[in-house]
Order: C-alpha cells, then structure tokens, then sequence
C-alpha cells in the first residue's frame, strides 16, 4: 500500500500508550510499514486532569473521549485507541468504531503487599477502589471490609498500595498485562466471582464513519469473536442506560456460532443485584444484550439502579 502518515490519538497514560503502540505495531506488521508512517498525537482528556473525585461525580465515561474524538472530527488525527470499557455507549453521530483487537484476559487481579487472596483480607481491611463496580461487588462479598476512593493510573495506585494506604486494590488484568506489570497480579478474580466490566480488555479503534481509506487500513487489526462480544456487552449496556454512576457489569463469550451473556446491575452497597444468563446466535449479538437487559429490569432492576 501506498505510504502516508497516520496520526494515531491517544491519551497520555501509560496504558494508552502501550495501546496506541500494540495498534501501532500490528498495522506495521499487516501492511509492512515503517515506523515513520505514523505519529503517535498524545491529547489531554479532561478525565486526565481530575484526579481529585470520583468519576461518578463528574460526567462519568466520556471525560476520557471527548477531546479525542473532536480530535477526529477535526482531522487531526486518523484514529483513535481507547479501552472499550471508557466508551460511552452512544458514539457521536459521525464516527464509528472500525475495529476491536483480540481481546485480553477479563478477569479483574486482585492485588495486595500483604495478603494472597481477597479471602484471605482480615476483617474489616482497607480495600482501595473508585470503581462503582467494584466497591458493589466487594461489598456484596465482604460487606465487612472498608473501602476508600482510589484514582489514578496503574503506577499511582501501585504506590499508594506501597504506602499503605490500603492493604488491597483491584485493577483489570488486561491493563497490567499490557503494561508488562502482570507479575503485580497477587490473584486473577474468577468472572464467577466478580463479573467484569462491560467491555473489559478489549481495545477499539475509531475512526470517522466517512474515511474510507483509514477504515480499509485498520480492517485487518479486526477480531470477529471480540468484536460480537463486545457489541452484545454494550448494548446490554446502553440499554441499562449505565455509566460510570452505576454498578454494572455483563460479559459475552462465544463457542461456535452462539455468544452466551451474563449481566447483573447492583446496589452501591452491594446488598441488591440482580443477574440474568442467556445464549443466542452470534448474529444477533445486540439482540442478545437487549434481552439480557429487559430480564434484569423486569425483574427489578430498575429499582435496583435508580438506588
């Protein structure tokens, strides 16, 4: 193919970085590029910048987006790499996420100085999270350990765990995994046990809906089994109407030609949730979160999320 630079938008971060390399480095290998056919773009986000509170309480997944994907509106950049998980489910009118990468281990590490396993945390243990999720999942399992509000990147909660801020922390595998960190990793947390977030480990790659050329550059980066689960997660998702603001947590796997989807919304406390499991055919793999979603909140769910 014929060479031309592509500028690749990202955020700052460690993990982003590593991203937008790992995409970086597969579009090199599927069309023979040299690294002088791309330009790494590193743009703020206003989720970068406020560290100081709780996500939930300043507008919830697109902090992380919004000036990337201007961005890309105003084609300053060709692409953008973004952990799924961050994305607002509704894109803006005019992108399109191109491509999914093969997806990462799921699971969430439990991570701790100190002790080998969430079991084996004493009561009533400083457990440091800001994940709405995670505090309800920990809460439903340990309703006796505190939790205190954990921000940062993966090296920043590492320290604050050195400093003894808390005694464990929870971070997804994925992450750690990329940042070469796995060896941080004190124990993998079975999805039986701590459902991930919705779209956890994956990486997408968005692009503007009108932009051919780019869209053909980064067809091949595609996978298919990622890419279904994660649609079925988001539409699970979006029909939840969650954020950032909700415990909330779903993941799609496929065997075959079937995706199989489990779901389940809590309380902040984690006294009430409600979880749903159904199959269907990888085809109708939106369809499948929908359902999943009209289950949880037919059988209360709803109260459960507006508690």
């Amino acid at each position: 193919m014929q060479e031309r630079l592509i500028r690749i938008g990202t955020r700052g971060s460690a993990l982003a970085l590593a991203q937008a390399h790992e995409v970086k480095g597969r579009l090199m290998a599927a069309h023979g590029l040299p690294e002088t056919a791309f330009e790494i773009v590193i743009i703020k986000t206003t989720g970068d910048m406020i560290l100081d509170r709780p996500l939930s309480e300043v507008g919830g997944k697109g902090l992380f987006t919004k000036e990337i994907e201007e961005a890309l509106f105003e084609k300053r950049i060709d692409l953008a790499v973004h952990s799924m998980k961050d994305m607002q489910t509704a894109l803006p009118d005019g992108l399109v996420i191109g491509a999914t990468l093969p997806r990462e281990d799921v699971r969430d590490a439990f991570i701790s100085l100190k002790h080998k396993s969430f079991d084996s945390l004493p009561q009533g243990a400083v457990v440091g999270t800001s994940s709405l999720r995670r505090q309800a999942q920990i809460k439903r399992i340990r309703p006796d350990l505190q939790i205190v509000g954990f921000r940062g990147n993966v090296q920043t909660r590492l320290t604050k765990l050195r400093d003894e801020v808390a005694e464990a922390t929870f971070l997804a595998c994925a992450g750690l995994r990329r940042l070469g960190l796995a060896d941080h990793i004190t124990d993998a947390v079975p999805v039986e046990r701590m459902l991930p977030a919705v779209a956890q480990g994956a990486i997408g790659i968005e692009i503007r809906v009108d932009d051919e050329d780019t869209a053909k550059i980064i067809a091949p980066l595609d996978d298919q089994a990622t890419s279904l689960c994660v649609i079925a997660e988001r539409a699970f998702l979006g029909t939840l109407e969650g954020s950032c603001r909700t415990p909330i947590a779903g993941l799609a796997r496929l065997e075959g030609g079937t995706l199989t989807f489990k779901g389940e919304t809590l309380s902040p406390d984690g006294t009430r949730h409600v979880v749903s499991s159904k199959t269907g055919p990888a085809s109708s793999a939106a369809d499948l979160g929908v359902t999943v979603a009209d289950d949880i909140l037919s059988r209360g769910g709803r109260e459960v999320l507006q508690s």
